[in-house]
């Protein structure tokens, strides 16, 4: 367009001083070897421009005809090279589409029309062609060679991490990674391989420098870049919590200030305060954390902050929690197990009501079966609840890849993932899992191994920890009496029924309140796990 615009300007030029010549005659005389010549302006003007088009034709001839040779050679390279692109083009795709013949046959063919050195797509596909033959060791000595060219170093490494994975060599798919991360901090699969390196050797500010790094490539989103940090800080606070506290805290205090609403920065930076008596501060910061999200270790580290405080104290305290988080199953459930251990009954058990309305779950039984044996002693209702607590939903715990942990941990212990553990109701009960895993639709990484599956468990959705019996109270024998609590598998049952059982009952111990015969002809299982 520009150019345009100049022929454009130099035309009107050149227009502009024809007319003006045009517009004022005169005659131009030249004295040349005794001659005397006499023209217009006007032809003079035409003839000085024609001789100058001539001479700039001329040239232009002269210098086509001079640079020929290399103007062919020119066309038949550039020719060649687009031949060349075309077979790479069509060889990657081939490489993609897992065809390895016809990958092979066009790096052969693009190898020949385009020098390695100048395009090194040319050694990728020669690698993916050798990978999708199944040689696998020429394609790690392609990726090993690509290491001593700078263009290439980042791919041969992402070769030999993904080989190295392949082979499960954990080590090598590590070094790769870490010399990776050192020359490009934004590759994610760098960056996390070695995280999962540093993390698992418990070297806290090796990770927090790798998290620096890849910060100031401004290549990850801030909230990620915090979110990892946080973790890694508040890993650093629990490790360095008895050997150096002045350390833990600063560490604490700063993943708390990242991530206000994560429960283990809140508590551990709690903890790091409460040890140098600083109990004020620690309670503000445990107050926060349950405003933003209530969870039991927050309120179990908030009603017990200072060990000598008489149980009614702890219990004020409970009860703060509350006001901070009123209709909250958490809120309810500590001012039970507060009010428990003042031996307020009443209040223990409107509580743990409350929170079983708001939301039924095994926690919130087992502790009505607490406050029931700890007030009445009625080992009948006890046995209820506790039948309850196994039908009910599970409590959330810190699951992390499958695997439910009673504390929070930086890594999962399946994986070696950073920042794994959530704190959710654990998926499946074993029951479940089992019944599943029959049907055939049970993950194969979550799947039971067939020798942890006792054969007299297949056919029963209840287990319990330690001894137990399962007893079908439609058909069963009459059984001795037993010190420990018996737990009937069956319907609801009856605190207030006779002492005396009709002749038509099974036998049962003395204490036993005995089964709703409505129900006794319907076999209603329930699970634990």
């Amino acid at each position: 367009m520009i150019r345009i615009l100049f022929f454009l300007v130099i035309v009107f030029a050149l227009g502009l001083g024809f007319a003006w010549l045009a517009d004022r005659p005169g005659d131009m005389v030249v004295t040349f070897a005794g001659y005397q010549y006499q023209v217009s302006l006007m032809v003079a003007a035409v003839a000085i421009t024609v001789i100058v088009a001539a001479v700039m034709i001329s040239w232009w001839l002269v210098k086509s005809v001079w640079n020929s040779p290399y103007t062919i050679a020119r066309y038949f390279r550039v020719r060649q090279r687009d031949r060349g692109y075309q077979a790479l083009s069509t060889g990657m795709i081939a490489a993609g589409a897992g065809d390895a013949a016809l990958a092979r046959k066009m790096n052969k063919q693009a190898a020949k029309l385009i020098r390695s050195d100048t395009e090194p797509l040319i050694n990728l596909l020669d690698a993916q062609a050798s990978l999708l033959e199944g040689d696998h060791d020429g394609a790690r000595e392609k990726f090993e060679r690509m290491l001593d060219d700078p263009e290439m170093r980042l791919l041969g490494l992402r070769g030999l991490y993904l080989e190295a994975e392949r082979l499960g060599d954990r080590s090598a798919a590590r070094h790769y990674a870490g010399r990776a991360a050192a020359i490009a901090p934004q590759l994610g699969w760098a960056i996390d391989s070695t995280l999962e390196e540093k993390t698992a050797a418990g070297d806290w500010d090796g990770a927090l420098k790798l998290i620096a790094a890849q910060k100031s490539t401004r290549q990850v989103e801030h909230a990620v870049i915090n979110r990892r940090r946080g973790v890694l800080l508040t890993a650093k606070a629990h490790d360095l919590f008895d050997t150096d506290l002045p350390a833990a805290k600063a560490a604490a205090l700063e993943a708390h200030r990242l991530l206000p609403d994560f429960a283990p920065a809140a508590v551990i930076a709690a903890r790091t305060l409460f040890r140098q008596n600083d109990v004020r501060k620690g309670a503000k910061i445990l107050e926060a954390a349950w405003k933003a999200e209530p969870h039991p270790d927050v309120a179990d580290l908030y009603v017990h902050a200072r060990p000598g405080d008489a149980v009614l104290d702890r219990l004020s305290r409970a009860r703060k929690l509350e006001a901070l988080r009123t209709n909250n199953v958490e809120s309810s459930l500590i001012v039970a197990r507060a009010a428990l251990d003042a031996h307020e009954f009443k209040e223990a058990r409107e509580a743990a009501e409350g929170a079983i309305r708001m939301q039924p779950r095994e926690g919130a039984y087992l502790l009505l079966a607490d406050i029931e044996e700890a007030e009445t002693g009625d080992q009948g209702r006890v046995r209820q609840f506790l039948a309850m607590a196994v039908r009910a939903a599970r409590d959330p715990a810190w699951v992390a890849d499958g695997f439910v942990s009673e504390r929070w941990a930086p890594v999962s212990p399946v994986t070696g993932r950073l920042d794994a553990f959530e704190w959710r109701v654990p998926v499946e009960r074993l029951g479940q899992l089992i019944e599943q895993q029959d049907a055939g639709s049970v993950h194969p990484s979550l799947a039971l191994p067939a020798a942890s599956v006792p054969a007299e468990i297949t056919d029963v959705d209840t287990m319990l920890a330690g001894p137990m019996e399962v007893v079908d109270v439609t058909q069963a024998e009459p059984a001795p009496p037993r010190a420990e609590s018996a737990v009937v598998a069956n319907a609801a049952v009856e605190p207030d029924a006779p002492a005396e059982p009709e002749p038509a009952e099974p036998a049962r111990m003395p204490d036993d309140p005995g089964v709703d015969p409505r129900q006794g002809q319907s076999e209603r299982k329930f699970r634990l796990f």
